[in-house]
């Protein structure tokens, strides 16, 4: 008896060891990886690892999700408009939270992101949704994964310094330089319409925005019609602001005004959006980490961008509050910059063939996932 007892004893000891061996095997393994894959969670005091990253509050909670192609290269554009956000979270860490390694290349100017998309060298990319129209239309394969700003304020119309109106209808018969083909001309349409003056009046002079400025200066056109940061240096050298997508100082109508809607977006190629949707999430939680940056810290913000940017701290200061920085999905971004006036205007200048359904270039699956309070509108 004593024998078989001992027997039993030995066969249940060797089970315990078996086990206890198991099981610390397992623990040994599970801390070599969570060595291996915590220096750049260390690095900030939030956790990212290769298997995920902090949440886009901040919140140390990590999201289990392998990052497909954590290194990569962002396309955007040494504009205010455009990267501000991509700058942020470059120079804060906040894609390094999220475990990415992104190399940030801005170009100078944002029309050239169209080609790269379309020959597969920005396979995500920071421009404006009306790009990602006109490349729909010509048959890339593109999506718009979020919204990051309204830039409508920063499309506008400066008036030279001997330039006076009584009303907005002394603009028909004026000149304005503006840029042939410039989205701005949306803004003055609907102005138009609005107050009653027929645009089909006003004289326009095709001019880049850099020789609208001198041509303003010198009295050469009676206004000059642009984007940032020409209309801050129009108005630096002696111009007037009159009005733009969102604002008017014009006599008779003052204030807030919904005369255009175009937004910065960060758009996917349909292959890189199929193959690399957590590493998209990613991207996305580390812009809206950089959005709540610069509305809560605008100045510390503007001394990051203004090197970056090549502009002085009050010319940044001047250019950001024209824009409003939010990757919200609202009723502004689902029918302003996507409805059918800008279709219709895109049309007649030749930049699309025919108008498109906002669904054939848009895929907000990944926001929603990421944060679906941002998504307050949708399209029908």
């Amino acid at each position: 008896m004593m024998r078989k007892n001992h027997k039993g004893l030995l066969s249940t000891g060797i089970t315990l060891f078996l086990l206890l061996s198991l099981l610390l095997t397992a623990c040994g393994a599970a801390k070599n990886t969570a060595n291996t894959s915590a220096p750049a969670a260390a690095a900030t005091g939030n956790a990212a690892t290769e298997n995920g990253a902090a949440d886009s509050s901040g919140n140390s909670e990590i999201a289990n999700e392998t990052l497909e192609t954590p290194s990569f290269t962002l396309v955007g554009v040494r504009d205010a408009q455009i990267s501000s956000q991509q700058i942020i979270a470059d120079k804060l860490g906040y894609f390094k939270e999220e475990g990415l390694e992104i190399t940030n290349q801005l170009i100078e100017s944002g029309p050239d992101i169209a080609p790269m998309i379309a020959g597969g060298s920005a396979p995500l990319s920071i421009q404006t949704n009306f790009m990602d129209i006109i490349l729909t239309s010509n048959g890339v394969d593109v999506k718009i994964v979020a919204p990051l700003a309204q830039i409508a304020g920063t499309q506008a119309v400066v008036g030279g310094k001997n330039l006076n109106l009584s009303s907005a209808k002394d603009l028909e018969g004026k000149t304005i330089g503006v840029p042939s083909g410039a989205d701005v001309v949306i803004a003055i349409n609907n102005m138009g319409k609005e107050l009653g003056v027929d645009v089909e009046k006003i004289k326009y002079v095709n001019l880049a925005p850099s020789d609208a400025v001198v041509a303003l200066e010198k009295g050469n056109i009676d206004a000059m019609a642009a984007w940032e940061p020409f209309i801050t240096k129009a108005i630096q050298s002696g111009g007037k602001f009159l009005f733009s997508g969102t604002k008017s100082e014009l006599p008779d109508n003052p204030g807030d005004v919904d005369w255009m809607s175009v937004h910065t977006t960060i758009q996917a190629t349909d292959d890189f959006l199929t193959e690399n949707p957590n590493t998209i999430k990613a991207v996305l939680r580390a812009l809206y980490k950089a959005t709540d940056y610069i509305n809560n810290n605008r100045e510390e913000a503007i001394r990051i961008l203004a090197p970056e940017l090549h502009l002085s701290e009050e010319e940044l200061t001047q250019i950001m509050n024209r824009n409003v920085y939010s990757m919200e999905v609202n009723d502004s971004y689902v029918s302003g910059s996507n409805g059918p006036a800008v279709g219709q205007y895109l049309k007649s200048t030749g930049n699309i063939k025919a108008e498109q359904n906002p669904q054939l270039y848009h895929d907000l699956s990944l926001l929603q996932e990421v944060a679906p309070e941002l998504i307050k509108a949708e399209f029908e």
